[in-house]
């Protein structure tokens, strides 16, 4: 059943929120998972399309998964009944492909079908195959990735570009390999640490966390254990928006706010401003909302880039909030080419927007939004970012495709009711 959201613009949220864990996290600390033959329970699992999609891929392959409330999942593979991933669960998610690293490790082999998920442009395997080969995998393609190995070897690996998913799966097939692996030009997101920690709590070595070289040092086998899934800083930065976008004033609890430093710089340069007081995020009302001017009276340019710089997954929600700050800003985003692909929806609310080619956007605001009868979320990132521009809309906006939100933010429409938005679920007429 296809559902949408109502949205009446224009009221101020207020109040106390407590944010998901980190959806980037769970989907690979779930694979994770596969690297050892007892029992892990999983705290803060984010109850979100894209984790139950993982749960059925893990059992697709002969994984006990088990809920255990409260965000709490138990996750067993003493043993694997297949090497082959259900196709169609792997076109719901682009996670799927993760699974390579820790089935290698395991199984020695596996049948991946592509994997899907958001269409915010290409976005290459070719950095996971290599990585995964230089550890000793053989990879044949015939519209499906089949792939083996005889026992994996540790290699000194320089990954092309500092792919997260990539740099996941090939922690994920080292740890067990022989040897030693180094990791050059390696990914360093918060939910690459999360689970690095959790291998290392797991009996891995992996050193260099945080870091863009990574050295792991292979064993013979991992242990289970209980461990915890960060909070997402993209669901803590969402939050932030609406509240600044509205003229609110919140609190966000279990923020784990030491992610957020370059984010604050960034959001800055927007006049939007937060305050930590242990690990909750204080947003007050009266943010100055005035785009700060590089020197010389230039343009200020927000770039996404790899980790500890700005990430693009908000870029979405950092263009929309622009449309209320004063002033005139460039934003690049070099990683997707789709990734704005969702402005001219933002303009069809009275945003002053250019998108000057698929890669740059120039915002200048602020400007009073007005709510549409319909648009549709074409991924989870712009979705959350059209949520946020009909959440300080003037009217009634119905947001369609909300699937796509729900794959990353957990029970949206009831954590912004929290907080005094009106908002409702409800089926799409079935004559429009």
């Amino acid at each position: 059943m296809q559902e949408q959201f109502v949205i009446e613009g224009n009221h101020p949220l207020t109040g106390e929120v407590t944010v998901s864990g980190n959806k980037n996290a769970a989907l690979k600390m779930l694979p994770a998972c596969l690297l050892t033959e007892e029992p892990v329970v999983l705290n803060n699992v984010p109850d979100i399309a894209d984790v139950r999609v993982t749960f059925d891929l893990l059992r697709s392959v002969g994984v006990q998964v088990e809920p255990l409330g409260d965000h709490r999942v138990r996750v067993h593979a003493r043993s694997l009944s297949s090497h082959v991933l259900d196709r169609e669960l792997c076109q719901r998610t682009r996670a799927s492909i993760v699974f390579a690293g820790p089935m290698l490790a395991r199984a020695g082999r596996l049948e991946l079908s592509p994997p899907g998920g958001d269409v915010i442009g290409r976005r290459r395997l070719d950095t996971h195959l290599l990585a995964l080969q230089s550890l000793g995998a053989q990879i044949d393609f015939d519209g499906a990735f089949h792939m083996r190995a005889d026992g994996l070897r540790g290699a000194d690996i320089l990954l092309d570009e500092a792919s997260v998913t990539a740099t996941e799966n090939a922690i994920m097939a080292a740890v067990l390999a022989k040897g030693t692996t180094i990791i050059r030009n390696a990914a360093s997101e918060p939910h690459v640490q999360n689970l690095c920690h959790m291998l290392n709590g797991m009996g891995a070595q992996i050193s260099g966390i945080g870091t863009n070289c990574l050295t792991i040092q292979g064993v013979e086998r991992l242990s289970g254990g209980e461990f915890r899934v960060e909070a997402d800083y993209l669901e803590v930065v969402s939050y932030i928006g609406a509240a600044v976008v509205t003229g609110g004033e919140i609190r966000i609890r279990q923020a784990d706010p030491h992610y957020l430093p370059m984010v604050a710089l960034v959001f800055r340069k927007l006049g939007v401003t937060w305050q930590v007081e242990g690990n909750d995020v204080i947003v007050p009302r009266g943010q100055p909302l005035v785009i700060q001017r590089d020197l010389g009276n230039q343009i200020p340019e927000i770039k996404a880039q790899p980790w500890p710089a700005f990430p693009s997954d908000l870029m979405s929600i950092a263009l929309t909030v622009a449309t209320q700050s004063a002033g005139t800003v460039l934003f690049h985003e070099w990683m997707y080419n789709s990734r704005f692909f969702f402005t001219d929806k933002l303009v069809s609310m009275g945003a002053r927007i250019f998108l000057c080619d698929p890669h740059r956007a120039v915002v200048h605001g602020p400007t009073v939004l007005r709510a549409v009868p319909h648009i549709s979320s074409p991924d989870i990132r712009a979705g959350m970012a059209l949520l946020l521009a009909a959440l300080c809309a003037r009217g009634t906006t119905t947001i369609r495709n909300i699937g796509q939100i729900d794959r990353g933010y957990e029970r949206v429409e009831e954590k912004l009711r929290s907080l005094g938005a009106v908002i409702r679920r409800e089926p799409v007429p079935l004559t429009q």
